[in-house]
């Protein structure tokens, strides 16, 4: 079933309250706060890396307050351990049974503040917690409550005595981004404000936890034509085939797309997802997953530079699949052939 013009405005409206509510303590950033919400709505997680003083925690508070749900934040140090992270099986002597604390992982919002100076041993806890939101103590499987996001923050400034992130933990991101400074006029309006040293703090809670899970639901029924299909899957392919990378997108990534891609969509009042929205999303979905050749690199390639090079070199679609492409559930929920619309999913793309 393809997601309803009526649903796609209900849809569109609501994912810019939370917006705009976010927005308050968030000056002049509509664009990351897109791609964060995008991220919660297709349980996703986002990387941050930004300089310090940008706004990376502010902006995960903010999200925080906004959802009527469970936040934690966990301050990433090189002496934390893995049960730090988890949780914890303690043994009971009045009960004489081991019974199970659980860590801050176990909320629907987490805060991973500077994930880079935990060691490598504590960031490999995160591994399975944020593909499958589930963790395993002692043999025993805790299943997290969703909506469930981690929001990562890392200084890529101060590099001494950090660890960094290897790629198996980089491809759990569904987003990697960057805040940066506010414009002149935010920043006026932030010195104005300068008393009120957090801002997230007077935001209040407008959305549930379950009004999140209908909209992120909701989103899987966004069509996506079979052409756009293909044009992803030659995108990534074209990342892997490139002379300056030793890895390309992988099949999670390209997966990764097409969820984020019917999220952009519908958030835009759109029941069927353009190749604009794949090109907008590009840069953010998949450049932490590119994994350049050392002496490439060396040369002054950059994993930027090689994704705009493939988006210029492949066309974009500009008329539907004469016939469906047979994808997976988990790629294309959603994903028929039928409805107007998606006679227009190649639309914009000339000129993009």
């Amino acid at each position: 079933m393809t997601m309803t013009t009526e649903q796609a405005e209900w849809f569109a409206g609501t994912f810019e309250k939370i917006s705009d509510n976010i927005g308050q303590a968030i000056l002049g950033k509509e664009d990351v706060i897109s791609l964060v919400l995008t991220a919660m709505l297709t349980d996703g997680h986002v990387l941050l890396e930004d300089a310090p003083g940008t706004g990376k925690t502010m902006l995960a508070r903010s999200l925080a307050a906004t959802v009527k749900g469970t936040h934690s934040r966990i301050q990433f140090t090189p002496d934390l351990l893995p049960s730090d992270v988890t949780g914890v099986t303690i043994y009971d002597q009045r009960t004489q049974e081991f019974e199970f604390h659980r860590g801050p992982i176990f909320a629907n919002i987490v805060l991973a503040d500077e994930i880079n100076r935990a060691s490598p041993k504590t960031q490999s806890a995160l591994l399975e917690v944020m593909e499958e939101a589930r963790v395993t103590v002692d043999g025993v499987t805790y299943a997290n409550e969703r909506p469930f996001m981690v929001i990562a923050t890392q200084n890529p400034i101060e590099q001494a005595g950090t660890y960094r992130l290897p790629e198996a933990q980089l491809d759990r991101f569904l987003i990697k981004t960057s805040i940066g400074y506010p414009d002149r006029s935010s920043t006026v309006e932030l010195l104005s404000g300068a008393a009120t040293k957090d801002r997230s703090g007077a935001l209040s809670p407008i959305i549930t936890t379950q009004a999140i899970r209908d909209m992120a639901e909701l989103a899987t029924t966004v069509h996506v034509d079979g052409a756009v299909l293909n044009y992803i899957a030659e995108l990534a392919e074209e990342t892997r085939d490139a002379d300056e990378t030793r890895l390309g997108v992988s099949v999670r990534g390209a997966m990764a797309m097409v969820r984020a891609a019917k999220v952009r969509a519908a958030s835009r009042g759109r029941n069927y997802v353009l190749p604009d929205d794949v090109k907008d999303l590009a840069p953010h979905v998949w450049t932490h997953r590119l994994v350049l050749d050392p002496e490439a690199e060396f040369a002054g390639a950059t994993a930027p530079a090689v994704l705009t090079r493939v988006l210029a070199q492949v066309d974009a679609p500009q008329h539907r699949a004469e016939a469906p492409v047979r994808v997976g559930a988990a790629a294309s929920a959603g994903a028929g052939t039928s409805g107007d619309p998606a006679a227009r999913s190649g639309s914009t793309a000339a000129g993009a």
